[in-house]
């Protein structure tokens, strides 16, 4: 049976691009602080969390006078950061999981495996490359930044959808359950879910 630490971690990150202030808790009750210069990723954030079950808090300050890219990535790649450090070990997790998650017109599934092994694979297609003045390629960005970093298996697919702004929001309800499914701690694992001993 794994303990019952607290599975949280933080990150402050500055570069001469961004400068990130960030906190994760795995098993949290679904609070946010979201302070980032990029509108609709709040967004986005608060539903992850929310629908997870984490706690989030991310203070991001970036040169979005060039665009949005530099604090998007950034954000991604400290959430990964925490989450690796958060889970530690892994012992107990359940390490995998997969979620449909639908909203309204729009169907998006997420599949994770909780690996040490970093892989990525998307499948989207939005109708609007804008959702008011964010870029949708910058969902790509951010979920393979997230799973490189928190060397997990990420697979994404939006399966249908007209409504851009709910295919995006759909991919991140579903990222939010998936993982929490994924990081669940189950009293009949021993150790680490893989015949390795190690993930």
């Amino acid at each position: 049976m794994a303990d019952k630490k607290v599975r949280e971690a933080s990150i402050t990150r500055t570069t001469n691009e961004t400068d990130i202030k960030l906190t994760f808790a795995v098993d949290g009750s679904g609070e946010t602080k979201l302070e980032t210069d990029v509108p609709f990723l709040n967004h986005m954030l608060d539903l992850f969390a929310k629908h997870g079950q984490f706690n989030l808090d991310v203070n991001a300050k970036g040169d979005i006078e060039i665009d949005d890219h530099h604090t998007v990535e950034d954000i991604g790649i400290c959430l990964g950061q925490t989450l690796r450090e958060a889970l530690g070990d892994k012992k107990g997790i359940k390490r995998y999981a997969s979620v449909f998650v639908p909203m309204d017109e729009a169907l998006a599934q997420v599949i994770i495996d909780v690996s040490n092994r970093p892989h990525f694979e998307y499948r989207a297609e939005y109708p609007s490359s804008q959702v008011g003045s964010f870029s949708t390629e910058l969902v790509h960005e951010f979920l393979w930044k997230l799973a490189l970093e928190a060397r997990i298996t990420l697979h994404v697919i939006v399966h249908y959808g007209h409504n851009t702004h709910h295919m995006i929001e759909a991919v991140f309800k579903a990222l939010g359950r998936a993982l929490d499914e994924a990081t669940m701690i189950d009293p009949r694992v021993q150790g680490v879910p893989s015949t390795k001993g190690v993930l």
